[in-house]
């Protein structure tokens, strides 16, 4: 197949998958040729070194863009949507008179479902990780916030609340085929959009995170960006329930962060004595070997869609203490891989508690995880899911084709 691909994406999980999506197309025999706007991040994992073609389209920054979006309405680093928009319209005409048969289209960083979808006439399957309601997800200003919050970004705040949902939804009106990430996500689009969509789990790298038969160190990891949904605050306080003779460090691996978020995480730490290690921006090569020698991998986002990170920890060997909401339910097997419970402080602290001073277990889970993993989670499990629901939308096309020619 010849596929275009399309994300305006920053770093993290989503950017992962999507370059994992992209390799395994690739080595399958596809052409791909991959369109972007400049405001996608390609220094993370960069596509341009992997496809056949790469296109980027400076996104400019226009009195007009400014006017069209009311002023109120700019993206930093002062960047209008109606830009955005002008520059992913002219990205479709692109991609529209490509010779492409199929485009796969990743989301929006800033309007969840892109603009693109509005103008692509091709075959189009659009990978929707979670819809606007679980982005926009609100959590009482407290939590948000480690200082309070000037009075002008809580106005711009409230407009982008009221008005990015409403651009979603434009968009994705326009959707030819959906794609989700788990059953929870695919519930999630349903519920938000009233449309339907298929499941297409994710995979990880097995050759990558996989067991490297390092010794096990005294403390717990948690994975990802440092904000409140990650909900490490939540992990913080589980600690300090346990007992300070079997209370182990947290080591946090953030891919990303709030500098002021991250200082407050250091001084609840502090005041709730328990250690607290922040690592960001690791190579994957480290990651991996924090995954190794962690006992416990620990995770409590707060309505995560899918969550790649208790994959990657259990294709390590390392059991996961997770919340059990969301998409983790669907990849941690309670009592097999890893526990699941209620967010409840108490709850999440006796389930460490039970675990880390139980090293049959935890190896007997560790081992299950992998074996988990290699039957179901890899690249190429997921890389397969992926292509048969593109080979299925372009024959779709096809018998449409065929339907109105012969009409």
């Amino acid at each position: 197949m010849r596929i275009a691909i399309f994300h305006n994406l920053p770093s993290g999980g989503a950017k992962r998958a999507l370059y994992n999506f992209v390799k395994y197309l690739k080595g399958a025999g596809n052409q791909i040729d991959v369109h972007v706007p400049s405001t996608a991040d390609e220094n993370y994992l960069p596509l341009k070194d992997i496809v056949d073609g790469f296109h980027i389209y400076t996104v400019q920054r226009t009195v007009l863009g400014l006017i069209k979006s009311s002023v109120r309405y700019v993206l930093p680093p002062f960047q209008s949507l109606a830009d955005l928009h002008w520059t992913q319209k002219h990205i479709a005409e692109a991609i529209n008179a490509g010779p492409y048969d199929v485009v796969f289209s990743e989301q929006d960083r800033f309007t969840m479902t892109p603009f693109v979808l509005r103008y692509l006439k091709k075959p189009t399957l659009y990978y929707c990780q979670q819809p606007t309601w679980v982005q926009g997800l609100h959590m009482p200003a407290a939590a948000l916030a480690p200082s309070p919050v000037p009075a002008y970004k809580k106005v711009w705040r409230a407009y982008l609340q009221a008005r990015i949902p409403k651009i979603d939804r434009d968009n994705v009106s326009h959707a030819q085929h959906i794609l989700a990430n788990s059953c929870f996500s695919r519930e999630a689009i349903l519920r938000a959009y009233g449309l339907n969509s298929f499941v297409s789990y994710l995979g990880i790298d097995t050759a990558l995170f996989r067991p490297l038969a390092l010794p096990r160190e005294n403390f717990v990891l948690s994975v990802g960006a440092c904000v409140p949904l990650k909900v490490l605050v939540f992990i913080l306080r589980s600690l300090r329930v346990m007992d300070k003779p079997s209370r182990p460090k947290l080591v946090i691996a953030a891919n990303a962060g709030n500098p002021a978020w991250e200082a407050h995480l250091v001084q609840m730490a502090a005041r709730l004595g328990v250690g607290l290690e922040i690592r960001k921006a690791i190579p994957d090569g480290e990651l991996a070997r924090l995954y190794n020698v962690a006992k416990v991998f620990v995770y409590a986002s707060i309505l995560e869609p899918f969550g790649l990170a208790p994959v990657e920890a259990m294709a390590c060997g390392t059991p996961v203490v997770a919340v059990c909401e969301g998409g983790v339910r669907e990849s941690v097997i309670p009592n097999e891989t890893g526990l699941l419970t209620d967010r409840d402080e108490v709850a999440f602290a006796a389930a460490l508690s039970e675990l880390l001073p139980d090293d049959r277990r935890r190896e007997h889970m560790g081992s299950r995880g992998v074996e988990v993993v290699r039957n179901y989670w890899t690249l190429e499990h997921a890389g397969a899911r992926l292509a048969s629901h593109l080979h299925r939308v372009v024959g779709d096309a096809g018998d449409l084709k065929d339907m109105r020619d012969g009409a």
